[in-house]
């Protein structure tokens, strides 16, 4: 699993320092009900992001529905983790799917290697 300090570090590199963001992990029924409630989709989901207001969000992840999702892109659980932190994390600073989300987070996950 990501350590704390590797997560804080992507988070003051996509976010800023200043930027105080909780990260939960729930089951798939919680998940489920989080996405119908927020999102309209009746489906449990791998990353929830809530911007609560600024500098300051919340990560919901979802482990079964990422260890599935992991194997279908032939990922590790912790490489798809990963992805997917980068991925919440965009979502907080605004940007939504597409071409430059997708750069942002290939430019991100190449960094965070180094971490």
């Amino acid at each position: 699993m990501l350590l704390a300090s590797q997560i804080e570090k992507i988070k003051n590199d996509i976010l800023g320092k200043e930027y105080s963001l909780s990260i939960a992990f729930v089951s798939e029924k919680k998940s489920r009900e989080l996405n119908k409630t927020y999102r309209k989709k009746d489906k449990s989901t791998n990353v929830l992001s809530f911007s609560l207001k600024e500098n300051l969000g919340e990560l919901v992840f979802c482990k079964p529905v990422i260890k599935r999702e992991a194997k279908d892109f032939d990922k590790t659980f912790d490489e798809f983790l990963l992805f997917l932190v980068i991925h919440g994390m965009l979502h907080l600073k605004g940007l939504t799917h597409g071409g430059k989300m997708e750069k942002l987070e290939k430019k991100y996950l190449s960094r965070s290697k180094s971490f």
